[in-house]
């Protein structure tokens, strides 16, 4: 987890946020997004969609803590799954993802950020803009509940639905490498057949 001082703007722990991952804003409007998966790159398309909830979602590592190492991105995935992405649908398909990919590589993190979530609020049902870039940190972490200290005991209502969500990130993951393989396996299979 890293921390950012509560008396700063969300705007300049934005910029510490920033560098610490090797991002800069310019991030928003590039056509096109590098990702590392270890030592292999891949890009992603920059969609009008996506921007709209990483510009939020930037903020949310913020102020979690969450970090952006591979675990990091699977705990805040779990998070913003779990205290709903509103109508950013590119934002619940990348959590998805992201959450996935969390389980399988930190399950006990990924449940601690899932019930974290339950328990606090995002900005996903907010405008992004200056006013919100202007709240400090600590009054961003006030409003959302995210101050103070966090109980990872779950309800039973709460294991629920990280099994229910779970078994969502799962069904993301078939659907975004699985069933395009046998798509193009299928394609291919007809070329030659």
């Amino acid at each position: 987890m890293t921390d950012y001082a509560d008396e700063l703007t969300l705007r300049d722990a934005r910029a510490v946020y920033f560098a610490r991952a090797g991002f800069d804003e310019s991030s928003y409007s590039a056509r096109w997004v590098r990702l590392q998966a270890g030592p292999v790159p891949f890009f992603m398309l920059n969609s009008a969609a996506r921007v709209r909830a990483v510009r939020l979602h930037d903020l949310h590592h913020v102020v979690t803590g969450y970090d952006t190492s591979w675990t990091g991105e699977g705990e805040i995935g779990a998070w913003e799954v779990a205290s709903g992405c509103a109508g950013h649908v590119a934002a619940w398909h990348l959590n998805l993802l992201a959450m996935g990919i969390g389980l399988v590589i930190a399950p006990r993190a990924v449940f601690a950020a899932f019930v974290r979530g339950r328990r606090t609020r995002n900005f996903y049902r907010e405008a992004y803009g200056d006013a919100l870039l202007a709240e400090s940190v600590g009054g961003a972490r006030r409003r959302l509940g995210l101050a103070g200290a966090t109980s990872i005991r779950a309800s039973a209502a709460e294991r629920t639905a990280f099994v229910g969500w779970s078994a969502a990130a799962a069904a993301a993951w078939l659907v975004s490498t699985v069933l395009p393989l046998v798509l193009v396996g299928l394609g291919v299979r007809a070329c030659i057949g």
